[in-house]
Parts: C-alpha cells; structure tokens; sequence
C-alpha cells in the first residue's frame, strides 16, 4: 500500500462516521441496563500466558448505589476503586 492510500484509509477509518474500536465489547452502550453492563465482555480471547478475559464495565458501589464504570473510559476512577480495598484478618477483601 502506498503512503498516499495508508493516509486515505487512516482518514476514513477516523472520520466520525468510520471511526470503530479494536474490540466490539469496548463500545460503551449507556442505553443498557446495569445488569447487561455487567455481562458485557470486551476481550475474550486467548495469548501465551492464557485466557484472557476482560469485562467492559466494573460494577462498583459508591454511597450505597451500585453503578458500572466502563474499562477505558472510567479507568482513572476503577484504579481509584483499586486503591481503597483493603484486606481484613482472614484474607478477605473488604471495600
């Protein structure tokens, strides 16, 4: 492929009509339940340390409300969530 026909296919391929993610489940649907957000995975799939399986929402509960926070987009704020937990006597991990 020439540099000129790379460009074109970039360009096209980043337009807002042509622009798609890697991963279909990494497209954030807020028109979808808590539940179906919760089910939803973005990658599934296999590679040279094993099964690799990663949701497209962590449902966290914040002030008593459970919400779902997408993998991408709200990765700042999951790290965050991380960060909080602690692991109490028995080795089970409290939030």
């Amino acid at each position: 492929m020439s540099n000129q026909e790379h460009e074109k296919v970039y360009r096209e391929s980043n337009s807002e009509e042509g622009f798609r993610t890697a991963n279909k489940g990494d497209i954030a649907d807020d028109s979808k339940s808590l539940e179906e957000k919760k089910e939803q995975v973005a990658v599934d799939s296999w590679d040279i340390a094993g099964h690799v399986k990663v949701p497209t929402y962590f449902a966290v509960e914040e002030d008593g409300e459970e919400k779902a926070l997408h993998h991408v987009k709200d990765a700042d704020e999951i790290s965050d969530v991380i960060r909080q937990a602690r692991v109490n006597e028995e080795g089970d991990r409290e939030w």
